[in-house]
């Protein structure tokens, strides 16, 4: 193991957005197996600085590569194309027109039928973001549109935990 390589590398997996993630969560366990810090007590304490320096790297890797959101920006980064969504919140014009029809909805919202019709609204359209994602990821290797429309998931999730909480306050 490298600790230079990209979690691609680290995870034999290939360098692309599609990933099977069962065979993610079963190399994360063979290279936990490999690392954990017990397996390195006979030989010294620097030698399970080193093992959990590794565990560490594993899990940080482990949890880019398990979420389709972390994964496709890491992705666009390693592609030169980075997110930077605190800096960059252009979206297109139909992107933030849906945008204020959520948040209309939302505030009208009035029961739990209403929100939960939102709630489908929002992940249906996160799908579809996902759908976009891959396509431009691993199809047309456009790291560029990949990184808008990550840009745009994140926008979706973000309201689409906001609807959640509503519905929880609601459920109290």
């Amino acid at each position: 193991m490298n600790l230079q390589s990209n979690d691609f590398e680290l995870f034999g997996v290939p360098m692309q957005f599609a990933q099977d993630r069962a065979q993610l969560d079963a190399r994360w366990k063979e290279l936990q197996r490999e690392a954990h810090p017990d397996k390195f007590a006979a030989q010294g304490a620097a030698a399970q600085r080193v093992a959990m320096q590794w565990s560490v790297r594993i899990n940080e890797a482990y949890q880019r590569l398990k979420d389709p959101l972390k994964r496709a920006s890491y992705l666009c980064e390693l592609h030169g194309a980075p997110i930077n969504a605190e800096n960059n919140t252009a979206m297109p014009v139909d992107f933030l027109m849906q945008q204020m029809e959520w948040r209309e909805a939302l505030d009208d919202a009035k029961n739990i039928d209403d929100l939960n019709k939102i709630a489908l609204e929002s992940m249906v359209s996160g799908r579809k973001q996902l759908s976009k994602i891959e396509q431009s990821l691993d199809g047309k290797k456009d790291f560029s549109a990949a990184a808008q429309q990550v840009r745009s998931l994140m926008f979706i999730e973000r309201f689409a935990s906001e609807v959640d909480a509503r519905i929880d306050q609601l459920g109290q």
